[in-house]
């Protein structure tokens, strides 16, 4: 397997949950790398979440990390940020793409929107290395993270997603992520753009905007509010610790096949109920906080991923047992209690709208 070493990555949606804790991931562990981070800041992009960045590896620091605010669907921002332009960094030599609209409830709010975002934002970035490459050809790599939505649902005892497993995506928020990988493959395969696809399971951990299971869950319970929970909550995600992630898109970029799918998961799967019921356990508080609502149009029932090609490729496996990184996960929002309730009325707008509103 030939390996890459980039000098100089952009992460697009480096602000928001995943790509704050992969730039900081990267940062502390590739002395050697420079990192720009594009985002455009909307409601799911926190500065806040990259202060310790800034201070550390900032123009007061080390200078190996830049924020440049911006829309990966502006064209013309995309290209001068891969060229050097905006940054005093190296021209880009390595993209990993994390910048979407990543709700599944705000995508049945508003799906244009998010099509908008996921779909037109990834042809927008792919055209623009396109144009950099055939401007300035160099080694280069485009990771495209996705998402194991795009499988569609699995019912008890199926075997877990593969690579290979038939997209069939059952959200507008799905959909969308399917027809940017399809994207991205079609660049690698009509134009020799060297771009490599991820998919990977539900994230948890630290920064995480608490309109998803796990944040909003132990947000409500610390204000002695109600939990929604969708149908009979036996809904079952495959739960990867965000930090687990960041380390397998590293191992992906610097030494996975160009051209290739791979699978990211933590082999934890767990009913939505379940994740509930333990982080009340956790916080102290009682079950009679939990609300049983009508569950969600299109809800999956279950994913599961078989994370074989990551593991015999690139010898990378989950660190983090989904019990001590449920734990790790609760003190973290324990001790960052003003951070999380600065953000709260606009996490709370999907919950309130789609299942918490009085229903005629």
């Amino acid at each position: 397997m030939t390996s890459f070493a980039p000098e100089c990555v952009l992460v697009t949606g480096g602000a928001g949950f995943i790509g704050s804790n992969f730039v900081r991931w990267l940062l502390a562990r590739e002395p050697r790398v420079c990192v720009v981070n594009l985002d455009l800041l909307t409601y799911a992009g926190n500065l806040e979440s990259l202060a310790d960045v800034e201070e550390r590896h900032g123009v007061g620091g080390d200078g190996r990390y830049q924020f440049v605010q911006g829309d990966v669907r502006d064209f013309h921002t995309v290209r001068r940020v891969l060229g050097g332009a905006m940054h005093a960094a190296p021209p880009v030599d390595a993209v990993i793409h994390l910048a979407a609209e990543s709700h599944v409830d705000r995508s049945i709010m508003g799906p244009a929107a998010v099509v908008d975002t996921n779909v037109r934002g990834t042809l927008t970035l792919l055209e623009a290395c396109r144009a950099e490459l055939a401007e300035r050809a160099r080694p280069f790599r485009l990771l495209h993270v996705g998402t194991d939505e795009v499988y569609g649902s699995l019912a008890p005892g199926d075997p877990a997603f593969t690579e290979e497993t038939p997209l069939a995506p059952n959200s507008p928020y799905s959909a969308s992520k399917a027809a940017a990988d399809l994207l991205v493959r079609s660049y690698a395969q009509t134009f020799g753009l060297p771009a490599i696809v991820t998919r990977c399971s539900n994230n948890y951990g630290p920064y995480q905007f608490p309109e998803k299971l796990i944040p909003l869950t132990i947000t409500r319970a610390l204000r002695d509010e109600p939990l929604p929970v969708y149908g009979d909550g036996h809904n079952v995600r495959d739960w990867v610790h965000v930090e687990d992630h960041a380390e397998a898109l590293w191992a992906v970029l610097t030494r996975g096949r160009v051209g290739g799918v791979y699978n990211i998961g933590g082999e934890a799967e767990a009913q939505n109920i379940d994740i509930v019921l333990s982080l009340l356990r956790r916080v102290a508080k009682p079950e009679s906080l939990i609300r049983f609502v009508p569950d969600r149009p299109g809800h999956d029932r279950r994913y599961a991923m078989n994370i074989g090609r990551l593991r015999a490729e690139l010898g990378w496996s989950p660190r983090h047992r989904l019990a001590d990184g449920l734990a790790a996960t609760v003190e973290w929002y324990l001790a960052h209690r003003p951070w999380w309730e600065r953000v709260l009325s606009e996490a709370y707008r999907a919950a309130t709208t789609l299942y918490l509103a009085e229903r005629g």
